[in-house]
């Protein structure tokens, strides 16, 4: 065998010993709700309904926690009159409750960086173990990584975001115009009827600037952003097999986060509709009809890709479109995600995320 050979073979080897813990969270998982969050927190903390969120310290990693993420979407419009979306994730995942440090750390890290145009879809994914500095997060000054892919400032009001993939990359500006929204009762998000939930909040007003880096070349873009922060150890039932999350800001100033999450004998459905000064509803399932009307093929299944929204106490009536339907994350978990626009009773534009289709 060559040097060369030899030294492509270890690298193989090397690489499949890394990845090895997330191919094997994979096949454990399987069957126990989508990507194994319904499986058994056993020895793992659990969301506490009178737990009240403390910042900046809830901004930082909670790693007693079985999984949480960081999770940033925003709906640009570039300087050649084109309609964009950027998706900027990282999730920590946690293979046992005990820490260890260094490499003995059971903490996983995955981020997912996509960007979206009527007719492309970029996607990039990163992979990282904890405890030797390649990823993490800091509470304040803030800062959230994987190797060299930042989310970053002196608090959540105002961050850089950089990332990059085969064929794209970003690096944008955003600063907060209202404040963080709480979700459920005081960031206590229940998530199905057996009393599943989450810690979970947003910051849901962003105004973003920035470069968009593409085949064709740069394009200085702005609009708006999400940012959503969310952790739980054992977030959907076992038998839920996957949820359709809507985060749609509308051109009056209004904002709503809205999902139905999939399986039992009915969807789970729950939300929060912001008022333009930042005040919030709960929005209970019976009041929230989320209906798929359209599907379209998208890697060999059948995507629903334009949604009629209606939630009559606000006067919503809405179809929700997606930009690109062709807007599949191909990752280690696959899912849809992608920008949306929004007509009928009011205008505006979000994000839609649909995983668990098989």
């Amino acid at each position: 065998m060559s040097v060369r050979a030899w030294a492509i073979q270890c690298g193989l080897v090397l690489g499949m010993l890394w990845l090895a813990p997330f191919s094997l969270l994979a096949q454990g998982f399987a069957g126990q709700g989508f990507a194994g969050l319904g499986s058994d927190a056993t020895g793992f903390a659990t969301p506490d309904a009178t737990y009240r969120l403390e910042f900046p310290a809830d901004h930082g990693a909670h790693p007693d926690f079985r999984i949480e993420w960081w999770y940033l979407t925003a709906n640009l419009r570039g300087d050649d009159g084109r309609d964009y979306g950027v998706q900027w994730t990282l999730f920590r995942l946690a293979l046992k409750p005990q820490e260890a440090p260094g490499w003995q750390s059971p903490q996983m890290w995955m981020g997912h960086a996509a960007l979206t145009t009527p007719d492309r879809h970029f996607v990039a994914e990163r992979m990282a173990r904890g405890g030797i500095g390649q990823a993490g997060v800091n509470a304040a000054p803030f800062e959230a990584w994987i190797d060299e892919w930042r989310m970053s400032g002196d608090d959540l009001n105002r961050l850089d975001l950089q990332a990059s993939g085969v064929n794209f990359a970003y690096d944008l500006r955003l600063a907060a115009t209202g404040p963080l929204v709480l979700h459920g009762v005081d960031g206590y998000s229940v998530k199905s009827a057996a009393g599943q939930a989450s810690h979970y909040y947003s910051q849901p007003s962003y105004q973003v600037e920035g470069v968009l880096h593409l085949p064709g070349g740069k394009v200085k873009v702005t609009g708006q952003g999400w940012l959503d922060r969310e952790w739980s150890s054992q977030p959907l039932a076992a038998d839920q097999t996957g949820w359709d999350w809507f985060s749609l800001s509308f051109s009056d100033g209004a904002k709503m986060m809205g999902f139905a999450l999939r399986g039992g004998e009915a969807p789970f459905v729950s939300g929060t509709w912001i008022n333009s000064d930042g005040s919030v509803m709960a929005i209970d399932g019976d009041m929230l009809q989320l209906d798929p009307l359209e599907y379209t093929q998208v890697e060999g299944r059948d995507i629903p890709v334009i949604w009629r929204v209606r939630l009559a106490q606000m006067g919503v009536d809405v179809i929700v479109t997606a930009l690109n339907e062709q807007a599949w994350m191909g990752t280690s978990f696959p899912y849809w995600e992608g920008p949306v626009q929004v007509s009928g009773s009011h205008s505006g534009v979000g994000y839609l995320e649909m995983t668990g289709y098989e």
